[in-house]
Formats: structure tokens, sequence, C-alpha cells
């Protein structure tokens, strides 16, 4: 019997000149990775004492999200200087000090820039909305009011409401696609989009490998300021239902053609620099603005979308969401990201009532099957379900807002729990800023360390099973047909193919696949299931991944 040592041309990610195409990532948010001194946030020196941890689990690159100085409105996407570390979190030496660490231990570093809005604590926009006249004072989105007070159009705020915010003193609205603290900046302004390339070099001066372009579809807006049309689909994907945004076609607020040429720009900064830099993408047709972004090697190395971090999936779900994109891109490339700081957990959204490790090592082992970049999201890789967050602990100014139909973003950003015995899961001496919840205590990164079943240390398995495997690194990708519930897909490169096969339900299904019957088991991959030749028995959550050498 074959097994995964069989497959040829290996490549490690660090060998290769696009070596992000065949990494993983790694998302740490700040506040919540671990704390340093005791104030209950967690901080940079933090994330530096736990890159070892980060390390063994085999990604690449670490996502590092927003730590700049900021008034933390939307908890560091609120930016107000675009080239300091925000006290909160430590300084610039500290960062130096983790960038230093990680590139010792093979890790590579990349930062959240929020470069469609900023503060309005900024200094910029404190000087912008001074008057009509200063130097400036087009660096934002101003715009008068209609005759009868009204804004100048029917735009709406992600977060809620109208996205204009009068302003008494210039008497005009300003823009504000989120919160109304987080003013949108002007890039039809060639110094605003100026501004954000030195800012970005001077971070990729320091030894940065890389961005995460947060909402980078919002940078520009219609000149005309016309009014967006109401939504023949409503987008569930991008926001909830119970949020108005989802009524209107997008077409003239985000998503304009200039946004390419200031994306070539990026990548030409990139390019002095050896750096890359993901997207992060919403849209009402966010796989077409993925493709459009990353093809042609001249915008974004890679993108990801809402996509697949819905609120429940199906097979024929995942497979028309990747097949759509494949059927556009034109030398791109995507990140498939099924969990992140802005969505309830994978296990508690796509999972059962009671989410079982099972469900954990299925989910991480089809992500690790799919045609892209992974994304994990700390935490996941311990099985973490979306906690529960009383009213009166609510942080999320998103979630006071739309309570308690929308219950905002906490849920998935309390603390890592690493010392299931320790106060606060061990991850500060005091009072967090976001309760550590009592069911994520046995879930304890020191629980899973030395229990050799754990989703922890199938994670690690399983990435480093990956960088070996060639076929997945490189190879095209198609689905074959399989009925709900079960994913049926095929991964090819030159003579090789690997199948793989995924239950996404409680429920023992068994299927007849003539495809796989000349399939030789890949047995590394550690999932369950029964065969017999074409006929493949799936358990709950389980799966199958099969080689075959033409």
């Amino acid at each position: 019997m074959k097994t995964s040592n069989d497959l040829q041309n290996s490549v490690h990610p660090t060998q290769s000149p696009q070596w992000w195409r065949e990494a993983v990532i790694y998302q740490v948010y700040p506040r919540s990775f671990a704390d340093s001194n005791g104030d209950g946030v967690g901080d940079l020196p933090g994330i530096t004492a736990r890159l070892d941890y980060i390390a063994a689990l085999g990604v690449d690159m670490v996502w590092i999200s927003p730590f700049f100085k900021s008034p933390m409105a939307d908890f560091g996407y609120d930016v107000s200087d675009y080239c300091d570390v925000d006290p909160l979190f430590g300084t610039l030496e500290d960062f130096d000090r983790l960038l230093e660490k990680a590139h010792s231990l093979g890790l590579k570093i990349m930062i959240d820039q929020v470069l469609s809005h900023c503060s309005d604590q900024h200094p910029w926009f404190i000087e912008s909305r001074q008057s009509r006249d200063n130097p400036k004072a087009d660096w934002y989105v101003w715009a008068d009011p209609r005759p009868d007070g009204t804004p100048p159009n029917n735009w709406l705020s992600v977060f809620g409401g109208s996205s204009w915010q009068w302003d008494a003193r210039r008497r005009q609205y300003y823009l504000h696609n989120f919160l109304t603290s987080q003013p949108d900046l002007n890039f039809h302004h060639p110094d605003v989009q100026q501004a954000h390339l030195d800012a970005m070099r001077f971070w990729l001066a320091r030894g940065v490998d890389g961005f995460r372009l947060d909402a980078c579809n919002f940078h520009f807006h219609d000149q005309q300021l016309r009014s967006n049309p109401p939504a023949t689909k409503r987008d569930t994907k991008t926001v909830q239902d119970t949020n108005p945004y989802g009524m209107q076609a997008h077409i003239y607020d985000k998503t304009q053609p200039e946004n390419l040429a200031f994306l070539q720009r990026v990548r030409a900064l990139l390019n002095e620099y050896d750096a890359v830099a993901i997207g992060e993408v919403g849209a009402d047709d966010s796989l077409s603005v993925m493709a459009q972004y990353t093809e042609g090697e001249d915008k974004l190395h890679m993108a990801y979308s809402f996509n697949l971090l819905t609120p429940s999936v199906t097979a024929g779900y995942i497979r028309e969401q990747v097949e759509q994109y494949e059927s556009r891109v034109k030398g791109g490339w995507v990140s498939w990201s099924v969990g992140n700081h802005d969505v309830a957990r994978v296990m508690s959204r796509w999972g059962s009532a009671a989410p079982s490790p099972a469900f954990a090592k299925m989910i991480y082992a089809l992500q690790m099957a799919l045609r892209g970049t992974p994304c994990l999201y700390q935490g996941d890789e311990l099985g973490l379900t979306e906690a529960e967050i009383a009213f009166e602990d609510i942080q999320d100014p998103y979630g006071k807002t739309f309570w308690p139909e929308f219950k905002g973003r906490d849920g998935c950003r309390t603390p890592m729990p690493w010392q299931a015995a320790a106060p606060y899961g061990g991850f500060s001496t005091q009072k967090p800023w976001l309760p550590v919840p009592a069911e994520h205590l046995p879930k304890a990164a020191d629980q899973q360390e030395s229990d050799p079943q754990s989703v922890l240390n199938y994670v690690r398995h399983i990435l480093r099973w990956r960088k070996q495997q060639a076929v997945l690194l490189h190879g095209d990708i198609r689905f074959l047909d399989a009925p709900e519930p079960v994913l049926l897909l095929a991964r090819r490169l030159g003579e090789q193919q690997v199948f793989a096969a995924f239950n996404l339900s409680p429920d023992t299904v068994t299927l007849n696949l003539p495809d796989i019957a000349g399939a030789s088991t890949l047995e590394a991959v550690q999932l369950p299931y029964e065969r017999d030749g074409a006929v493949l028995t799936l358990p709950a959550w389980g799966g199958w991944f099969g080689l075959q050498s033409n």
C-alpha cells in the first residue's frame, strides 16, 4: 500500500519563489493572544513569548491584526498613527524583537493595514476637518448636504445607519463605511495614496514580510456620489440578515475600477522587498473581485472573502464557491479561510450542537485539500467553540448596535486558553478584557500538548503532511459528483492525482465511487473511514484521501 511518502517532488515553502502559494497563514488577534504585563490585554511581547508555539504548528506566516496607535473604538482597526505601536501593545522595539525572533524560527510576519479608513483622532483627519481649504481638506470624503439637509446619498454603514456623519465646523458630511469615528480617506487624492505607500515602506524597511489589506475594495468611492440601487439578491455573506446594509447593491460606495491602479502601486512597492499582500474582499460578487484583484501578477498576491465564513455550509456550497472562483481566476490565487476575528468560530458555525474533535480534524483536512493558501485563526487549532458573552461583557460596538439578534464579534475574540489550571487560562494574571469561557479550559494548549489524539496535534500533523504533497501545493482542482453531505474532490499534478472525500455531517454515509477504485489510500491523513474497493463508508465527520498515479 502506498502512503503519503510516495508522492514525489516535495517542495518546502521557503525554497520556492512563490512560497506564499504553498504556505499556511496563522492569524493572531493581539488583544486576545497572550498578555505579558498583567493588564488584561494581549500585547506584542506576549506574542513573542508564544512564537515557539506558533512555529510548532507548522505554519509559515503570522498575520497580526492591528497594533498601531488607536483610540480602540474598533479595537485597533481605527488607526491614529500608521507608523507607531499603541502603548497598550508595547513599543516599536517590542515589535522589532518580535520580528527578529519570528525570523529566527523561520516564520514570516504579515501585519494588518487598514487603509480605507482611519480614526477621527488621526492628525490627518483633525487637520482636514478644520476648514475647507487647509492642506488636507480633501484627504477625506466630504460632501455638502442635499437642500433639505439630509446626506448626499443613500449609502449605508456596515456597522449600521447612514455612512455619512455631519460635521458642524465644515458644515459638510464625511463618509464612514464603518463607525462614525472611522472616516474614509479619499483615495482619489494622490497624496493620500502616497502617504499610505510611505507608511507601508516604513514597515517593509523594518523587515516585515507582507501585509493583510483590510477591506481592500473600499479604498475608492464613486466621485459623483450616486446612490446605490436596491439589491436584487440580499448579501448575507458580508453582513447578517438583520443588517440593512445587505439590502443595497453596493455599486458606487466601493469596488471602484480606480482601485486596480492603486493595487498595482502597492505590488510595485512590495516587489522591492520581496514581500506579499493578501486582501480582504467584501463585495456583492466577491469571487469575481478576488479574481480581478489577483490576476496578472501585478496586484495582490492573494485574496480572501467571507464566502467560506458563512453561518452554515453544505458540500454543494463549498463546491460552488471554489468552482466559481476557479472559473474566473486568470493566474491569480486565493486564500480559503474558515475562521477569523469577524465571525463566529467554525466549530459552532459549521459543527453540530455538540461539535467534536472529529469535526475539527475533518474541517482542517478539508481546508488543506483545497487549492489555495490556508489561513487559520488563533484558537481554532484547539477546536474552540464560539463563546456566549453576557450583554454586560460585550465590548464590540457592532454587537451593541444589533443586539440581541446579532451579538457581535466578541464570541470569537475571547482570550487564548494556554493553561487549564491557571487563572484566566494562563492568558493573563488579571481579569482579561473579555472573559475566558469555562468550556475552553479543558481545551487549553497544555491539555492538548500531551494528547496524541488532540485537535492541536492533528493540526500540527496535517500541516506538516501537506507540505510534503506537491500535488496539494500546486495541483489543479476539480470536483466529482457525490450526494450531500459528501464533498468529493480531486487534485492533479502531472501523473499524480489525489482524491479527497469528506462527510460534512454527524451521520454515517456509504456511497459507491467508481472514480476512486484504482486509488491507494493515504493513511497518513488519519481520518476515520471504511473502504471496500469503490465503496466508501464515512462515519460522522469522516474523511478519506487516496493517491492514483497514471
